[in-house]
């Protein structure tokens, strides 16, 4: 497996335990206040937690937290932004291919980030995430800002990432639409934990 978590828990974090093989996706639900968005940040080594997380065998633990964040990718819902434009915010500009399946203004490239909309936010934050090649990237409702067509085009554009590169993902989301379109499987979490739904 390239992703495994058993017995994960912590600070407003219920035991959680899973396993994502490369391609897959695992959406998460669950009443708002339960942890589904500190899970993501203990999975990312963000913050105080028990259990034991691997990366293609290698337990968290083992390897410098700098280096796990740039393979396990946390894209939270209210993105950070520590520079003036958005061009300072990335290595190189994303693929143009990446730009227009968004749906990305040219002009927004150079744009002060005061000037951006929640999604443009949001679809930037994303591009920001696979421009590191993430393993596994861990997305707190990266479609919620977004109009029906631009969260297509957005998960669109993610479900490519994982089957061309073979990574994994774990995906916050509250539209059953969503969840019901990436696979037969969801983790279902509550106040006293997480429970697998669906096929594995």
């Amino acid at each position: 497996m390239l992703f495994e978590v058993k017995e994960l828990s912590g600070p407003n974090v219920p035991p959680v335990s899973f396993a994502l093989a490369a391609g897959q996706v695992l959406p998460v639900r669950g009443e708002s206040g339960v942890g589904k968005s500190q899970m993501l940040r203990a999975l990312a080594d963000l913050s105080p937690h028990e259990g034991e997380v691997c990366l293609d065998g290698t337990e968290q633990q083992a390897m410098p937290a700098t280096d796990w964040r740039r393979q396990v990718v946390l894209v939270p819902a209210e993105s950070g932004w520590w520079a003036e434009t958005v061009a300072e915010h990335f290595p190189a500009r994303p693929p143009e291919s990446s730009w227009a399946r968004l749906r990305l203004r040219d002009a927004l490239w150079e744009s002060p980030v005061e000037r951006l909309s929640s999604g443009e936010r949001q679809r930037l934050a994303v591009l920001r995430a696979l421009a590191l090649e993430p393993r596994v990237l861990l997305l707190d409702e990266p479609t919620a800002n977004l109009d029906r067509d631009n969260a297509e085009a957005m998960a669109g554009l993610l479900l490519d990432y994982l089957l061309e590169r073979q990574a994994a993902a774990v995906w916050i989301s509250h539209d059953p639409q969503e969840i019901a379109s990436h696979g037969e499987r969801w983790l279902e979490m509550t106040a006293e934990g997480g429970l697998l739904h669906g096929s594995v």
